[in-house]
């Protein structure tokens, strides 16, 4: 079978739905662990077939890259690949993204030596002797804007203004994440680290790795138990937190404050899963989209879909209630804690129908056993960066990562 029919038909297992909850575990263990999908070439606006920025540039370093580099500097030892920013990195791009920001492209990492000794020279190369044109696109790129956005730039004199960038992989990392990859990623980075870069991070392709690459993006494949379980029990802490109030404020006649509770419970329930089901979640743009990729997304979308459209807080309340449950019991096939109980209860003897009141929170923070999550776990669990705040300019901003990490550790450098 080639490789094209294999992505087909991993493509089609995420995007078909479950209907049944006793199919969660068998589907969840049949899924691969990487965050790319796989997308058709559709023909664009102006004539040239889209294609899929990961196929794209993978064709763009094989075709063309590739060949100089192993010409002019065949003695350097170096890794290729797409990885960090960019929708087609998830591979969520489609015809519209190919309007900034967007074209071929590769990442060349290299070690400190010779980042020294090659980068100006490939940079150079690469300008003199690539073609203006890859199946249709321009290689060519304006200077950045304002912002630092480039678009692809169609004319046809002057040297070529490639995206092939080389650099070493820790400075790479260093100005992506604000971390130096020699040191051990204690739980305050793990916390401080936003979900999106890591996904960024681990997911894209690699298409050659001399340079230990893969290695690197091993160290952040995902959470390290004990800071799941706390990011677990975080999010359960803020479904708590909440769940009686949408009936609360909607009791009272203020449905669009019970409007705006149900939306957050809905975004906490979403991240939940992505959290049981050990998937980094991306920002806002492609939240929905890769929870739809989610096993637990065939459950739930629908239900939550009738939960945000909902006409008032007792018809949004039953749709969250089934949501609740469903959580609850996917929560149980973890096995992480004792069995916890399933369905629904009033608040208190209240008209609010919540899950919890704070037992999934504790079970899950009393099978803790790392000493600095222990003891990050016994006060308010605030979780990450990602659960407390959504502000673009923190979690895009790696220069402010170590004041993040302020929150988590004390005043004598402990966690």
């Amino acid at each position: 079978m080639c490789t094209t029919e294999i992505r087909s038909r991993k493509l089609i297992l995420r995007r078909s739905k479950v209907t049944d909850i006793g199919e969660y575990e068998e589907r969840i263990s049949s899924i691969d662990s990487e965050n790319n999908w796989m997308k058709e070439e559709v023909p664009t606006t102006s004539g040239t077939r889209f294609v899929a920025g990961l196929d794209l540039c993978e064709s763009f370093y094989r075709e063309l890259v590739a060949p100089i580099i192993g010409q002019d500097f065949s003695d350097m030892q170096y890794s290729a690949a797409l990885i960090g920013s960019g929708s087609e990195v998830l591979g969520f791009d489609t015809e519209m993204s190919a309007d900034h920001h967007w074209g071929p492209r590769v990442m060349l990492f290299v070690g400190p030596d010779d980042l020294i000794k090659y980068r100006a020279r490939v940079v150079q190369t690469l300008s003199a002797r690539l073609p203006r044109k890859f199946l249709g696109y321009s290689t060519s790129y304006s200077i950045p804007l304002e912002n630092g956005v480039q678009l692809l730039d169609d004319g046809e004199e002057g040297m070529i203004n490639h995206r092939v960038e080389v650099m070493s992989i820790r400075d790479f990392v260093y100005d992506y994440l604000g971390f130096d990859v020699a040191d051990e990623i204690a739980p305050a980075d793990w916390l401080t680290f936003p979900e999106q870069k890591l996904l960024c991070l681990t997911a894209g392709r690699v298409f050659r790795d001399e340079a230990g690459l893969e290695e690197m993006r091993k160290k952040f494949a995902y959470y390290p138990q004990d800071v799941w379980l706390y990011l677990l029990a975080s999010c359960w802490t803020r479904i708590e937190q909440e769940e009686h109030l949408m009936g609360r404020a909607g009791i009272v006649g203020d449905e669009i404050g019970s409007a705006i509770i149900g939306a957050r419970l809905v975004r906490d329930l979403m991240r939940l899963c992505f959290l049981m089901e050990r998937r980094y979640a991306p920002y806002p743009k492609w939240f929905g989209s890769a929870f739809r990729k989610l096993v637990a997304g065939g459950l739930l979308e629908p239900i939550l879909q009738q939960a945000l459209s909902a006409q008032g807080w007792e018809e949004r309340q039953l749709h969250l209630s089934k949501a609740y449950e469903y959580a609850a019991t996917l929560h149980n096939q973890l096995n992480i804690t004792e069995p916890l109980r399933t369905t629904v209860s009033q608040f208190h003897g209240r008209p609010f129908l919540v899950i919890s009141m704070g037992v999934f929170s504790q079970s899950i923070t009393a099978k803790i056993s790392d000493p600095a999550v222990r003891k990050l776990a016994t006060r308010r669990l605030i979780g990450s960066v990602d659960l407390f705040s959504d502000s673009t300019d923190i979690l895009a901003d790696a220069v402010r990562r170590p004041a993040l990490r302020g929150l988590y550790v004390d005043n004598a450098g402990g966690q």
